[in-house]
């Protein structure tokens, strides 16, 4: 449980696991981090407290002002 301090800047880099060699894909992290970092320009970040447990927190823009379209 949780993620010792020395792993924490590798668990979103592609092909990164901690797993036995065939028992994982070493995507997931690493798309969740294109998807809301590169396409998205939100930040993930991840707090973990080894022996305890990890927290993955999402943080999305959104527009500051509400933009209707005209329709013609």
């Amino acid at each position: 449980m949780g993620i010792p301090e020395e792993l924490k800047s590798k668990i979103f880099d592609h092909l990164f696991t901690t797993k036995a060699v065939g028992k994982g894909t070493e995507l997931g992290l690493s798309i969740a981090h294109q998807i809301v970092v590169q396409k998205h320009q939100g930040v993930l970040e991840v707090h973990s407290v080894p022996g305890q447990g990890v927290e993955f927190l999402i943080t999305l823009p959104v527009e500051s002002e509400f933009s209707p379209r005209k329709i013609s």
